[in-house]
């Protein structure tokens, strides 16, 4: 029985390169704040970073005029020797402190032909929320022929007995230290170290374990969801022009996650939170009230959803959880409103600021809890896209540690255009 767990060769910005300025958070955060990567190019200036090898979706607009540079930055850090090779077979336990606690996690490679991000699949390793088929083409169109990968995918294990990345972290002075450093604009600290040697089979060993009462189930993608889809379409595509054999083991095939307990205190479910734009308030909300009772849900009187405007406020029942029909409501609706557009945004406070405009609406649904998702993955498969969020925005994963995907230092393998599939 398969545990889909592999070693990485892990990538690290070279001694006396400013990790601070280095890493940054991932791309799908402060999507409707570019202020915020404003402040981040300030911090950078010309340092070498991951800004340079990422593509913020504050500016995905410009994706055709920034993936060339990206790769050429890419191709130009590996030459240079602003990557480095930190751990040569292993994993890397992390330990990220943030307002919420402090949060361990484990960076490994999972094999993608395990993973499956269509509708109802049953792979080992599954989305949680559904895709938005528009954000994978940019992330493939980066990763299609890259020499390396850089990932902000943070990976759910169901883990009450605390057995893989708690033991490790229980005696992490022991390990090979990595890096220690203040993470940018609020980020926390971030500590890192090697897991190498007899510590690999413990974690295996642990896995194997937690697969054997995972009922299917063993790993459920928590954020970076477009990134690992991206990733499971650019193998499709090139695992076409591969032999057999060199399918097998090729570096593509895998994808490099943090896996985290969804056990740990740290870990914190946020909702996430809808925008919409371009619309009558008094209206929208008339229509959504209509299509609750025309599905016969509980609607009345409830904090399961607020919604509001610049002026009004209104609290709605809508069991058992109010995202399905929110969202089944709002595709609906956004096609039959051109003029209307919809951002997904982290975090109350932003959302109220950005209720600013006669023409604009907040949605507020309630936080998923922790003990429903594997649950609920299993029984019904994903959940509508954007439900949840792994603590505020603040706290997402940012990017460090990277892994070459190309066949060995320097070669060159034969890559099809991204073709995104979904069934």
């Amino acid at each position: 029985m398969t545990n889909a767990l592999k070693t990485a060769a892990f990538l690290l910005p070279r001694p006396g390169i400013d990790l601070a300025k280095w890493s940054v958070i991932a791309c799908d955060q402060f999507t409707a704040q570019p202020e915020y990567w404003r402040a981040v190019e300030a911090v950078v200036g010309d340092a070498p970073s991951s800004l340079r090898v990422t593509l913020p979706e504050a500016w995905l607009d410009e994706s055709a005029a920034r993936i060339p540079t990206i790769r050429a930055t890419m191709d130009a850090y590996l030459r240079t020797g602003v990557w480095q090779t930190a751990v040569r077979d292993g994993f890397i336990l992390t330990e990220r402190t943030t307002s919420s606690g402090v949060r361990p996690g484990l960076m490994v490679c999972l094999d993608l032909d395990q993973y499956d991000f269509n509708p109802g699949a049953r792979t080992l390793i599954r989305p949680t929320e559904g895709t938005v088929i528009s954000r994978v083409p940019p992330r493939a169109r980066i990763r299609a022929g890259a020499p390396v990968e850089l990932p902000h995918v943070m990976m759910l294990i169901d883990d009450p007995g605390m057995t893989v990345i708690e033991p490790l972290r229980a005696r992490a002075e022991t390990l090979r230290a990595l890096y220690d450093f203040e993470l940018m604009q609020g980020g926390g600290h971030l500590r890192g170290w090697a897991v190498e040697g007899a510590d690999v089979g413990r974690v295996n060993a642990a896995v194997d374990a937690l697969n054997a009462k995972a009922d299917g189930l063993l790993y459920a993608v928590g954020d970076g969801n477009h990134s690992l889809a991206a990733a499971k379409q650019c193998w499709l595509d090139l695992q076409k022009t591969l032999s057999p054999g060199k399918r097998e083991n090729h570096p593509a095939r895998y994808a490099l996650v943090e896996l985290i307990n969804l056990n740990c205190p740290a870990l914190i479910f946020e909702p996430i939170h809808r925008l919409l734009t371009g619309v009558d308030p008094a209206a929208l909300i008339a229509d959504y009230r209509a299509f609750l009772k025309a599905n016969g849900a509980d609607e009345g009187p409830g904090d399961d959803l607020v919604a509001f405007d610049m002026t009004r406020e209104w609290h709605i029942r809508s069991t058992p959880h109010p995202l399905r029909l929110l969202q089944g409501f709002l595709d609906v609706y956004l096609d039959d409103h051109p003029g209307a557009r919809i951002d997904y945004i982290h975090g109350e406070s932003a959302l109220r600021k950005l209720v600013n405009r006669p023409d604009a609406m907040g949605f507020i649904p309630r936080a998923l809890g922790k003990s429903e998702l594997f649950g609920y993955i299993r029984r019904w498969g994903v959940l509508p896209r954007k439900t949840f969020s792994m603590g505020g925005a603040s706290e997402k994963r940012y990017y460090l540690e990277a892994r070459r995907i190309d066949v060995a230092p320097n070669a060159a393998f034969p890559v099809a255009q991204p073709t995104i599939r979904v069934v």
